[in-house]
């Protein structure tokens, strides 16, 4: 069964909500945030699907007991027999519809409720149907899921999953809360290979090489789930450093005082680094935890009414090029969630989160973001799900109600095409996204070096079919595209693709005839523009620049090393001077010129040097200064029209 199958199936009713949810079915989706393990992401029982954590917490709320829910002695099926039992009184909740809907879609159940009379069955049912080897895929393909995006502790090796279908993401809870305590700070060390000195530049470095590792296999975004007290504030070096020795030496039991400035240091760095490497950082705020410390697993977290956005002003002003995707896990938060959508750039409204995920709250919150942030600033949905098969249901549930939300809202009220409020509902579960998180520079996927051999033996022009002039221009830094008609092509020899026989040679004319070519039954040729350049990256250039210079050899045939040059006047350095240099300062304009007079001296004044030179007997200083008979000359030329020229300016 795919998804338009099991559209048909939904209760919508006809008219712009029935199309705009048939629609909306139709749209691939891209899960951004879950809980799923790549290794193991589908469930091989159905006690994988009641074991998750919102059925056995209604259950233990309802009256089961914790001991045995969590009873260690026993197996899955005794364990789904249990909770089936306490289901009765969960029947009016939405997470039970997502039970149900699970059990139609996937594993052929066609009753509405799940009872003692009826569970055996179906479980050695799903049990065979999730034994399949593909059932992984089978779950992505019914469910019109292309990827999903991961939970990942920050010392996650990455390894042995597809990262283009489970995309991985950087949960960062344990670095910025739990730094205190020995064991994290060791998976730190023993992932990184960076210890904690106590140097502030061991914990950045330490934190750098984890957004290194993450962004080279994919991640595309960083993640934290943060308390309610929690204010994320700048800590200056000094302070800092005084926070992280005092948690190096004392863990667990530093002052609340040392381990909170540390945890504002680390979540601080975090944000940098989300900057410096183009990362979103995904902010889930408002849970408490252990609230009720004697709950089922997961089932002891509550949220608070008292958390304000107003805390996360300075991390929004200070980072306006990180996108801060923000959940809040209750719908009273919302609309001071819309409001900071409405004005800061770098938020965006994320999801449904938690106890706001019911239909409920669902269609209030949705509509109050639809109403007034702008459609490009919303990612829809999440599903938060721990395995495959909860994306579909949860996800179908925010289908219908933002079908209706768009069917009432914009179809009825403001008088939109169904076409035209379909395409609001793709950006928000779809488009918005892929653009809000982008594979970052520098990623790569599983997938794509697997086909990077096969990129290899496409045709390009690279750097290594330029030949000697185009690398010699490449590295010349020219960045105009050269004419190849121009330039002679330098042929390389290529070694031919052939069979064991040898190459029959044809006799052709130069010009055939379309008889000709049919006859010897040989492909034509195919003509291909190959002049389009593809850009070149400086680490080709760079292999392709001999490690030693090429030995030219003597360029000039000059094999015997020139005279020295001799000084005119014999002096072993030149060191200008005014009378050397022989210049002399214009009266009227200041310029410095040489020496001017009616008679040729240049020829004097050479063979006088020349003579000094020669002899060495005489010194600079005793040599006639042929500057004197200059300054003469100039006194005696007429400079009265100067001055007759002056006397309108005083005037004036």
């Amino acid at each position: 069964m795919n998804a338009a199958t099991m559209s048909d199936s939904s209760s919508v009713a006809n008219g712009p909500k029935s199309e705009i949810y048939e629609a909306l079915t139709s749209i691939r989706l891209i899960d951004p945030h879950s809980h799923i393990n790549p290794h193991s992401p589908a469930s091989t029982t159905l006690a994988d699907v009641l074991g998750y954590h919102y059925y056995t917490e209604l259950a233990h709320s309802a009256g089961m007991p914790k001991s045995q829910i969590e009873d260690k002695a026993i197996g899955p099926k005794e364990l789904v027999e249990r909770l089936v039992g306490g289901l009765q009184p969960l029947e009016n909740t939405a997470q039970y519809s997502w039970l149900i809907e699970i059990c139609r879609t996937f594993f052929g159940f066609e009753e509405d409720r799940l009872h003692l009379n009826n569970w055996e069955a179906l479980y050695d049912r799903s049990e065979s149907i999730m034994a399949s080897a593909q059932w992984s895929e089978t779950v992505l393909d019914q469910s019109n899921v292309q990827a999903v995006f991961l939970t990942n502790d920050f010392d996650d090796a990455l390894e042995g999953f597809d990262t283009e279908t489970y995309i991985p993401c950087l949960r960062t809870d344990d670095l910025v809360f739990h730094l205190a305590k020995p064991e994290v700070r060791g998976r730190l060390a023993a992932c990184t290979g960076i210890e904690l000195d106590g140097s502030l530049e061991s914990l950045r470095s330490s934190l750098k090489q984890r957004f290194e590792h993450f962004v080279s296999r994919g991640a595309r975004a960083c993640a934290i789930s943060i308390p309610p007290t929690f204010t994320p504030t700048p800590v200056g070096d000094g302070r800092a450093s005084t926070a992280l020795n005092a948690v190096l030496q004392q863990g667990i039991s530093a002052d609340a005082s040392h381990r909170d400035a540390l945890a504002r240091r680390v979540f601080w760095t975090l944000a940098e680094l989300c900057d410096e490497f183009g990362l979103p950082f995904d902010l889930m705020i408002g849970v408490n935890r252990q609230v009720y410390p004697e709950g089922v697993f997961q089932g002891q977290d509550l949220y608070d009414s008292r958390v304000s956005l107003i805390q996360y002003r300075e991390l929004f002003n200070s980072f306006p090029n990180v996108k801060f995707p923000v959940s809040v896990l209750a719908s009273v938060t919302n609309q001071e969630l819309v409001s900071y959508a409405w004005i800061f750039p770098n938020v965006i409204t994320n999801g449904h989160w938690w106890y706001s995920n019911t239909p409920s709250f669902i269609a209030r919150d949705a509509a109050a973001r639809l109403e007034a942030v702008p459609q490009t600033k919303q990612i829809g949905y999440y599903s938060d799900a721990y395995k495959l098969e909860f994306i579909w249901p949860k996800f179908d549930m925010y289908r219908k109600v933002l079908s209706g939300v768009l069917a009432d809202q914009f179809v009825s009220d403001r008088g939109w095409s169904v076409e035209r409020a379909v395409e609001l509902g793709r950006k928000v579960l779809r488009d918005n996204v892929e653009e809000i998180f982008p594979l970052p520079k520098g990623a790569t996927n599983s997938s794509s070096e697997e086909a990077s051999g096969d990129d290899a033996d496409s045709p390009s022009i690279g750097v290594e079919s330029l030949g000697a002039l185009g690398v010699a221009t490449a590295v010349a830094g020219v960045t105009e595209v050269l004419d190849f008609g121009s330039t002679p092509a330098v042929e390389e020899p290529q070694q031919a693709e052939t069979d064991s026989n040898e190459l029959e040679s044809l006799d052709v004319d130069a010009l055939p005839a379309d008889e000709e070519v049919q006859e010897l039954g040989v492909d034509d040729v195919e003509l291909l523009d190959d002049t389009a350049a593809s850009e070149t990256s400086a680490e080709q250039l760079d292999s392709l620049v001999d490690d030693e210079p090429l030995d030219v050899g003597n360029l000039l045939d000059d094999e015997s090393p020139s005279e020295p040059i001799t000084q005119l006047r014999g002096e072993s350095s030149f060191s200008p001077d005014d009378d050397s240099l022989q210049l002399e300062s214009d009266p009227n304009t200041g310029e410095f010129t040489l020496p001017v007079s009616d008679s040729d001296d240049d020829d004097i004044i050479i063979t006088e040097s020349e003579n000094i030179a020669a002899s060495g007997d005489e010194s600079p200083a005793e040599r006639t200064d042929p500057t004197a008979e200059t300054v003469e000359e100039l006194e005696e030329f007429d400079l009265d029209f100067l001055s007759d020229d002056d006397e309108p300016a005083k005037e004036s």
